[in-house]
């Protein structure tokens, strides 16, 4: 007890935490597993999940990424055909969150204008004088 006193608080903290995580380390839970139905079997979802392909296929930087690549447009759009419904529909899922991810000119301007916008707020604040000629 005096050795706890001298090495300081810290010391009691660590051995009542190193308890307390016994002691729910004792404790067990019931996990429960399942499998859940997908519900991407329905024709109606793959001609919608085949749209939004299709459109993201035809954008101009997608075709120039393929060309790229080596990847005719055509041949793209046939491997896209020959997926199965989850696949397609992964891919669908996949194209809205890259075609989110992709702007245009405005945005730039946008994100330009607010981190300029920004710094000014950071230089007034610092009391520095901006002088634009």
């Amino acid at each position: 007890m005096a050795r706890m006193r001298r090495a300081g608080w810290f010391v009691m903290v660590a051995v009542m935490m190193a308890g307390w995580m016994g002691v729910l380390g004792s404790v067990r839970g019931v996990a429960e597993a399942g499998v859940i139905a997908s519900g991407t079997s329905d024709a109606g979802s793959r001609v919608e999940d085949m749209a939004k392909v299709q459109a993201f296929l035809e954008n101009k930087v997608v075709v120039q990424k393929l060309v790229d690549y080596g990847v005719t447009p055509a041949e793209a759009m046939a491997k896209v055909e020959a997926m199965g419904a989850q696949d397609l529909h992964r891919l669908a899922s996949l194209t809205d969150r890259a075609a989110a991810g992709t702007s245009d000119a405005l945005g730039f301007l946008i994100g330009l204008a607010i981190l300029i916008i920004l710094i000014i707020v950071i230089m007034k604040l610092m009391n520095k004088e901006i002088v634009v000629r």
